[in-house]
């Protein structure tokens, strides 16, 4: 794929999905860029990253989060030197947002990694013991008005439940209590809809402020940089100019519901026309805000190594 660049072009790091443990390995170690985050990321670690992601079968492990980062920042280290994109800013949804700290200069990587690392760690000694019974469930083909409807029967019903993401006017992801998730697949599908996956842990909710609290512990030693690039934040599109500011965003991922739409409007308020998504993604480069507003290159470990491979002769 060749990517023509625009007058003005962003990088956008996606939130973190389920990746295939040795597809990751493999891009870590025969990718230069990701070959020297990787040996960042052990250094500062104290362990093989490799070694770690391949005997874990949690796709939200430690491992797998700080990998995710690595070569996040590895794809877009190589989309700049490839396509030779000067970006005029960056994004990064939900955990992308850990990248976006590294790549616009608020964090070192050496810094963002640890960050990453200990994050993970939290995370899962606070939903060890707390909101056990919290799920997230994504949906699409629910509009708003029939979204509301369901938040209403959710209401009548005195069920607790929050927004977590708006992807698209039509996709989104609620978070509720697991014993309700069938009642709202079966209700989803009676009005058109398409119930997705459920996701554990559940996140960016307001119900979590002790994961909020826990963060900002682990952030107590960590100056942050005025941005070199600036940030576009994922939860109401505000264009992040300070260190304190891209902090803030990386605190509120885990209790502010992310608004992909004003991301975009952002995006596009600022004169970008396309953006390279860097990272294995299944979601925000994909979804139909996002290619009807832009020009879409997605970055991936499979498209780096086919543009690795030399041609074959003829």
């Amino acid at each position: 794929m060749e990517f023509t660049l625009e007058p003005e072009t962003a990088v956008v790091f996606p939130g973190m999905g389920p990746t295939q443990a040795a597809d990751a390995v493999e891009f870590m170690k025969n990718t230069p860029e990701a070959r020297r985050l990787t040996a960042v990321a052990d250094d500062v670690l104290g362990y093989s990253l490799a070694d770690r992601l391949l005997s874990s079968d949690d796709d939200y492990s430690e491992a797998a989060q700080v990998a995710f980062v690595v070569n996040s920042l590895a794809l877009a280290e190589w989309a700049l030197d490839s396509y030779g994109i000067e970006p005029a800013v960056c994004v990064g949804p939900s955990f992308g947002g850990r990248a976006a700290a590294v790549f616009s200069g608020a964090l070192t990587a050496e810094e963002g990694i640890g960050l990453a690392a200990e994050l993970a760690r939290r995370t899962e000694e606070y939903f060890a013991t707390e909101h056990g019974d919290i799920v997230t469930l994504s949906f699409v083909r629910v509009p708003p008005e029939a979204l509301k409807g369901l938040l209403a029967e959710l209401d009548e019903r005195s069920e607790w439940h929050d927004v977590a993401c708006v992807i698209d006017s039509d996709f989104t992801m609620l978070s509720l209590r697991e014993s309700r998730a069938d009642w709202l697949k079966q209700r989803v599908r009676a009005i058109g809809g398409l119930p997705l996956y459920t996701m554990r842990p559940p996140m960016h909710s307001a119900a979590f402020g002790g994961l909020r609290a826990s963060a900002e512990e682990a952030m107590a030693g960590l100056t942050f940089a005025d941005p070199r690039l600036p940030v576009v934040d994922d939860h109401d599109g505000t264009v992040l100019t300070t260190g304190e500011e891209v902090r803030t965003l990386l605190l509120d991922t885990f209790t502010r519901a992310l608004h992909w739409p004003d991301a975009v409007a952002s995006l596009k308020g600022l004169g970008v026309r396309s953006v390279c998504v860097c990272g294995q993604d299944a979601l925000f480069g994909r979804v139909a805000i996002t290619r009807n507003t832009f020009r879409v290159a997605p970055v991936t470990p499979k498209l780096v190594a086919m543009r690795a491979k030399p041609a074959t002769a003829t």
